[in-house]
């Protein structure tokens, strides 16, 4: 190649920008624009179970607006969303379907359990009742009450958000390269913890709630 026909690159300083470029150009790494795109829009699946899904249905309304925050798009398809709130009781006939939706919505998918029943079986201390959802599906943000207002449901929203963005593209549990990165003995940061998601036995029942301590004593009915 000659002398003539080699590209000469000018110092950057030599380089002339244009004024309507230097106003509409952002440099940012790609964890910025990937956790951006994903911090708003989040697209809820369309699905409720007990007294709590009234007040995530109160939250999507006017009085509260959550589509400030992207995530108004209640999807009747999980297929298309990608954050599951359980708002309400989880019987354990119940629960084959809640983690079959979980199994269906695709990656990146974020799971908030909403409400004491959700968290805990609430005041339901009963064999037909999954004491938490934790114990099917991994949970990101627990938010609690009985039942927690919509303002409650938005700051859940608003910490899943800060949870979002501290994610790296490198490290998340779905992609490729994460479980290789894993494999090298460093731990991507999964999206829920491996204890809570602990696998029910007989396709998915939870098995019995065993009496505690305190009931030992208890006089019998026979």
């Amino acid at each position: 190649m000659s002398e003539e026909s080699k590209l000469i690159v000018p110092p950057r300083s030599q380089v002339e920008i244009p004024e309507e470029l230097k106003r509409n150009i952002l440099v940012a790494g790609v964890d910025t624009v990937y956790n951006w795109a994903r911090h708003w829009s989040l697209w809820p699946a369309m699905f409720g179970l007990a007294c709590c899904a009234i007040e995530m249905v109160v939250t999507v309304s006017a009085r509260h607006d959550l589509a400030r925050f992207g995530a108004e798009f209640m999807r009747p398809s999980p297929r298309q969303a990608d954050m599951m709130i359980v708002a309400g009781t989880v019987t354990k006939k119940m629960a084959p379907q809640v983690v079959r939706i979980y199994e269906q919505m695709a990656e990146p998918k974020y799971v908030l359990a909403m409400g004491a029943c959700a968290i805990s079986g609430g005041t339901f201390k009963s064999y037909a009742v999954v004491q938490g959802v934790d114990l099917l599906i991994p949970v990101d943000v627990y938010i609690p009450g009985c039942p927690p207002r919509p303002e409650a449901l938005m700051y859940g929203i608003m910490k899943l958000m800060e949870k979002i963005d501290h994610q790296s593209i490198l490290t998340v549990p779905w992609y490729p390269f994460a479980g290789r990165r894993a494999s090298k003995g460093q731990t991507p940061a999964s999206a829920g913890s491996e204890e809570s998601c602990a696998a029910f036995p007989e396709g998915g029942i939870a098995p019995a709630v065993q009496p505690g301590p305190e009931a030992e004593g208890a006089p019998s009915a026979e």
